[in-house]
């Protein structure tokens, strides 16, 4: 049976160690505030920013949520990101994607401060992670990393296939896989829509990471024995037989893939919270190189 990683449980661990930096800087008067802005009514855009902002005040820190309609203009957004890269209280800057189609997201996440950047979509801070400089990482891909390490998966000398190559995850986890260090030096291979005959890269692999947003794709006959999956998708498929008339599932196949894994993630409860969970560190981070304290925050 392979052992189930839970990012729920890893979360809240990393959230304690947190609340207390934010205490030590509160010491010093200095309160880590996070800024998030949310446009539209999307359901689960308004659901993800709800949690971020109770975990953030959970460990002491502010956070606002910036709440625009569907039609807003790309002017007042833009004046408005401005506000915030200048604010004092504000160390991190979140824009909620996806954006309704009107508004460019690539500039508009370029308008943020790339020192206030605790996503780290800015080109600077995607930079910084492909040359191993310190800086702010994609919040999902450090997660991914951090609970592979907190488990003790090593991913040194190992082959790490990642099915998909989006900017948010694919990418920038590949960098960070391939870096030197602890929590890296792998062999990456990204696979994709456009790769042939998937399946048999991906059983190849020590480490499957999922994040095609496709609900079960990677299914028991397309990974070896003692493979670790993690599986950064979630997704939405109608189930009758459930209250709400749906059911969340990631792009794992969980019945047929658990069988042959040493440790797999779930869904919900693996990657997701421990997106939250450094999105708070790379805010704190921020807050504290106001002190002069050097170097982003160890979770490993």
């Amino acid at each position: 049976m392979a052992i189930i990683i839970d990012g729920k449980k890893t979360a809240q661990e990393i959230r304690a160690k947190l609340k207390i930096r934010v205490e030590k800087l509160r010491e010093k008067g200095i309160t880590p505030g996070l800024s998030v802005t949310l446009v539209g009514e999307n359901a689960a855009s308004k659901v993800y920013v709800s949690s971020k902002d109770a975990a953030a005040r959970e460990i002491g820190m502010s956070s606002w949520t910036h709440k625009f309609p569907s039609d807003v203009s790309e002017i007042e957004l833009r004046e408005h990101l401005r506000c915030q890269n200048s604010d004092p209280a504000v160390h991190g800057i979140l824009l909620q994607l996806p954006l309704p189609s009107h508004l460019p997201e690539e500039h508009l996440l370029n308008l943020i401060a790339a020192e206030k950047d605790v996503d780290g979509f800015h080109p600077v801070s995607l930079g910084n992670l492909m040359l191993g400089r310190p800086g702010f990482k994609p919040c999902t891909p450090w997660g991914v990393q951090v609970l592979l390490n907190r488990y003790g998966i090593s991913t040194r000398g190992k082959h790490v296939v990642i099915v998909g190559r989006s900017n948010i995850v694919g990418k920038p986890l590949a960098n960070l896989f391939m870096q030197k260090g602890e929590g890296a030096d792998a062999t990456v291979t990204v696979c994709h829509s456009a790769t042939p005959d998937l399946a048999q890269f991906t059983r190849q692999a020590d480490i499957v990471v999922a994040a095609i947003g496709c609900a079960e794709f990677i299914r028991g006959d397309m990974v070896k024995d003692g493979v670790v999956v993690v599986d950064v998708g979630i997704n939405r498929v109608e189930d009758s037989s459930s209250p709400k008339g749906y059911r969340l599932c990631g792009d794992v196949h969980f019945s047929s893939v658990e069988p042959k894994a040493s440790a797999i993630t779930p869904v919900p409860g693996g990657v997701g919270p421990m997106t939250i969970a450094m999105l708070l560190a790379n805010t704190v981070w921020s807050a504290e190189s106001k002190t002069g304290i050097s170097g982003p925050i160890d979770l490993f």
